[in-house]
């Protein structure tokens, strides 16, 4: 039977070395990093059955980043923190749910490996949930409204056209629904075949309100830090491998949506401008 393979993360060097020493002899496989940096390194290239890491570490990141690497890389393994603070045990795991066990420093050896053959036994307690960027925006669509709702709310130069939050918000169920539809299709970035009657409807009825240009621009600008801050708050279940090309996408559709409202903007000024 193959040995369990763990990897121990901690910045204390004699923690660090006594702790590998003790799983080695109870016949681990270990592998030892000195801090994140160098135990994402070993996340990116090697699989490991557990994970045993420091919560509290010194520079970038902590012992929550490397779980987060964890369970992205390798969801089957089993993580397990390490923490001088008690308290942590229960506000951790009610605030992450992602780790499977925040162990309390110092620990006796028994309690420790015992710990960890309980964990091995019986597998992961958070399995990483994979969902696609669209079905996300779609789940998330009626918070992110509102989140956006609020940011706008804080925007002192769009507040000076007064509209009620329909008014306001009218564009953007719609503006989801086409950002799922091209996340869906797998367009090429630049594709410009989605038209969007919304998008166009949405620059005339923003020109009748009173909207300069700019206040259109800083819309759909608080729109895209919306979205983003949405796919942030749910990381833990985004499939990093099409995140970055996810990301782009819905950039350029955004910006694409825009380029249409303006041209209907544009469109309803020269009428406008036009003698009766």
């Amino acid at each position: 039977m193959a040995l369990a393979r763990v990897l121990v993360v901690d910045d204390n060097e004699s923690v660090r070395l006594s702790l590998c020493a003790i799983l080695e002899s109870h016949g681990f496989e270990v592998t030892c990093a000195a801090d994140v940096s160098e135990a994402l390194k070993f996340i990116s290239s090697q699989k490991y059955d557990v994970l045993l890491s420091d919560l509290h570490m010194p520079g970038a990141g902590d012992g929550l980043t490397v779980v987060s690497a964890m369970r992205h890389a390798n969801p089957e393994a089993v993580t397990l923190l390490l923490s001088a603070f008690p308290e942590m045990s229960e506000a951790a795991n009610a605030i992450l749910m992602q780790t499977d066990e925040i162990l309390v420093k110092p620990m006796n050896v028994p309690d420790l490996l015992d710990a960890i053959k309980q964990r091995l036994a019986k597998g992961p307690l958070h399995r990483r949930k994979v969902e696609t960027l669209a079905t996300i925006l779609e789940r998330t669509t009626e918070a992110s409204i509102e989140d956006w709702y609020d940011k706008v709310k804080k925007e002192e130069t769009l507040l000076t056209i007064h509209l009620s939050r329909d008014e306001r918000c009218k564009h953007l169920p719609q503006l989801f629904r086409d950002l799922e539809k091209r996340l869906q299709a797998f367009k090429p970035l630049g594709t410009k075949e989605l038209k969007s009657e919304s998008a166009s409807q949405h620059g005339m009825e923003r020109r009748r309100q009173g909207y300069t240009a700019a206040m259109m621009v800083e819309e759909s600008r608080i729109l895209q830090v919306t979205i983003f801050h949405t796919l942030q708050k749910n990381l833990g279940t985004i499939d990093f491998s099409v995140l970055l090309l996810g990301v782009m996408t819905i950039a350029d559709e955004v910006d694409s949506q825009l380029s249409q409202a303006m041209k209907s903007y544009i469109a309803e000024s020269v009428q406008d401008a036009l003698p009766a």
